[in-house]
Parts: structure tokens; sequence; C-alpha cells
């Protein structure tokens, strides 16, 4: 079958990642995929234009359900829709978005919440010292205890939510530093003049899928300040990557996140370092989360799971 999967390629690299690896999980099953990024058609007439010129088209699926969805609606093949991230959770709360995502899910052939499987690729060639000074570190690199916020600078991911009480708990203990890593947007200025002036928190610039993942290999926790989530791939890869989380507590967080069992949840700036301390201090606590955490990725987030299930799901639009 020949599918036109329409996607919306966001900053996120996981999210890229996600799309990449759907490509190659349907070719793997005999069918060819044509990617199209959302972005380069204005409204779903140019769609219908798009697959009336390529009737080889037997079906589509959209990955976002009001960016990518809205545009397959007056398609005459069968399509689908996967969702369930972030921007669901926020669209959601716009009535226009809200109608036409209650459209899209009304004409669809079927409809799949994201599965996220996790599979992490550490590069042998990254340096953490280099890492740590480009962020703007300098002394004491070696002894640092490094808390990671893997996050795009956007309002949604809440990158500021921490930084006032972290900078106040690493002016007492310096070696404490809160470094935020992820893909610049638009209108980000705010976040990175507050960033600039505030003691014991650095803006990583981004890395490659590979670095990234060598960075929270070396952290000594990944952290998590969202708003909204639907299922963190950041939160997932570190738990892979044997490293503690300590994520906001908001719904999507503690369904993957369980309390002092796969991780540690906080629900406001002062219970971080509450939580931060009680991971610094008790090696125990921090060694059971790591090994629970690994188990749980392994037996709900492999990659043969994700790979089985967008397989049945192009199958129901033959």
């Amino acid at each position: 079958m020949n599918l036109l999967n329409h996607s919306v390629f966001l900053p996120a690299f996981h999210k890229q990642m996600l799309i990449l690896c759907f490509r190659s999980y349907i070719e793997s099953a005999g069918h060819t995929c044509e990617l199209r990024d959302a972005g380069e058609f204005q409204s779903p007439a140019d769609v219908v234009n798009l697959v009336s010129e390529h009737p080889k088209f037997e079906a589509a699926l959209a990955i976002h359900l009001f960016k990518a969805g809205r545009l397959l609606m007056d398609i005459e093949i069968p399509f689908g829709v996967i969702f369930g991230g972030t921007d669901i959770n926020e669209d959601v709360k716009v009535e226009q978005k809200r109608v036409v995502m209650e459209q899209v899910l009304l004409k669809a052939s079927c409809l799949c919440v994201y599965i996220t499987g996790i599979q992490t690729d550490v590069t042998e060639k990254f340096c953490w010292t280099e890492f740590l000074r480009s962020s703007g570190t300098i002394s004491h690199v070696d002894e640092l205890r490094v808390f990671l916020l893997v996050c795009g600078l956007r309002r949604v991911k809440d990158p500021l939510y921490l930084v006032e009480v972290f900078s106040k708990w690493h002016c007492e203990n310096l070696l404490n530093v809160l470094v935020i890593i992820g893909p610049k947007v638009s209108k980000q200025t705010e976040f990175c003049h507050c960033f600039y002036r505030t003691a014991g928190v650095f803006l990583a610039q981004e890395r490659c899928q590979q670095e990234l993942h060598a960075a929270m290999k070396r952290c000594f926790a990944v952290v998590n300040s969202s708003v909204s989530e639907g299922m963190s791939a950041a939160i997932l890869e570190a738990i892979d990557l044997g490293v503690p989380v300590l994520a906001r507590n908001i719904p999507g967080n503690a369904a993957v996140v369980q309390h002092e069992v796969t991780g540690l949840l906080y629900s406001s700036p002062q219970e971080f370092v509450h939580q931060s301390q009680r991971l610094l201090s008790d090696h125990e606590l921090r060694e059971r989360v790591v090994r629970n955490g690994k188990l749980y990725v392994e037996e709900r987030h492999g990659v043969n799971q994700e790979r089985e299930t967008y397989q049945r799901l192009v199958d129901t639009l033959h």
C-alpha cells in the first residue's frame, strides 16, 4: 500500500525521530510511505490536490490531531491519526481547535495514541567537560552535580519554573547546577535573558540525539518541569539510560513516573529541592528508582511493541 504520512515536523528531535521510525516500520511491512510536513500546506484543498495528482496514494496518516489532521478532512482516501502529545493537551483548551479536532476524530478511519518505543544511543565521541564549559560552567567541572532539564524553550515546558529556587540552592552549594538543553523556538528572548543572569543555571546548545543521550547519561539527574505532557520521551530515555528522573507532578508525568519507585515527583519548586536533596543523600533510593525504572521501560516501551502497533494501525487502512 502507498501511504501519505502527513506530519508536523516539530523542533523537538524525538518527535522527528518518531516520524522517521514510523516510516521505517511501515516500509519494513512492505508498504511505501511518503513523508510530508503539514507546514507545506495552507489548507485542506492543497492536500486534496496532492492526492488527486498522485493517485498512487491509497491512504493517509496524520501525526498531530489538529495541525496535520485538519488538513486531511476533505480527502477521499481513508486516513488515520496518531495523537496524544503535549500539543493536543494544549490545543484542546482552545474552543476553535477543539471543534476541529472533534471533526477529525469523527471522520478518521482509525485512531492511535502515541506509542513511545525507547531506544537510546550514546556516542563515544562526546566530551562532558567540553559540553559543560560550552554551556558556561567554568570551575570544578569534574565535581559538579548536574541536573539536566531537557526541553524546548516554550511556555508549555515552563523552563523558568525552577530557575529562582535552583539559583538559591546553588548559592548554598556551588556544585549543584542546572543545565537546560533543547531546541530553540521563536519568541525565546525572555527565557534566554533569565538564564544568562541567574547564578547556577546554564543554557546549552542543542545537540544531536546521540550527544544528548551522552549528556543525559553523565548528568546526576534529568529534570522535567512541564505544565503539560503527553508522554515525555526525555523522561523515558533518561530512565532507559539508568539516570534518575525528577518530574513535575502532572498527569502525563505521573502516568510514567511512579513516585519513589521509577523516579521522583514534585509539585512545587521547593519540593523539587527537597526531592533532589533526598536523591543526593539516599543512595539506596537512587539505586532503587534506577533499577525499577529500567525494568519499566523494558516491559512497557520496547521498540518491537511500537513497531507492531503502528503496523497494525496501517493495516486497518487497507
